[in-house]
């Protein structure tokens, strides 16, 4: 049986909600990814074209530091990185926190929480940092997902 990983981001607490349930349900351990320097409203503020977030999304060379690492990456072979969705893709700190790792033969599953966008470019925009990895298609839940369809979908996903 495979050791898993639920690793997630949540700038407002939505996507720590999700990856809760889904770490509870797939059995996977728990990390949150904490930026270095934690986000404030006005850096979220998606309208203002100077806020932190639009800055870092402009850029794809944009990697925001992570303050903790995963101490035993080696011991999971299944990884969902749970992120919200900005700008149609992950967070610029996801690619950071992937390329901290060796990533080579894991399977990475993204898993994203939205306020009404998909995936967008999200693999393609993740690809370059899962050197290595199986990466998988990922999916978009609500907060409010009933778990036994959450749960099928983690299993399915990396059944694939």
């Amino acid at each position: 049986m495979s050791k898993k990983l639920v690793a997630y981001f949540s700038a407002t607490g939505n996507t720590r909600e999700l990856a809760e349930k889904l770490a509870s349900l797939t059995g996977a351990d728990l990390h949150e990814i904490r930026p270095k320097i934690p986000y404030t409203a006005s850096d979220l503020d998606w309208n203002d074209e100077r806020s932190r977030s639009t800055l870092e999304m402009k850029s794809k060379i944009s990697r925001p530091e992570v303050e903790n690492r995963v101490s035993d990456m080696e011991k999971y072979d299944v990884i969902y990185v749970a992120f919200p969705i900005w700008w149609y893709v992950a967070p610029r700190i996801i690619n950071t926190f992937l390329e901290q790792y060796d990533l080579s033969g894991k399977v990475v599953v993204p898993v994203a929480t939205s306020g009404g966008s998909g995936m967008g470019n999200t693999n393609k925009e993740l690809s370059p940092s899962c050197m290595g990895a199986i990466l998988k298609e990922g999916g978009v839940f609500s907060v409010i997902s009933g778990g036994e369809d959450l749960k099928i979908w983690a299993e399915d996903t990396i059944s694939l």
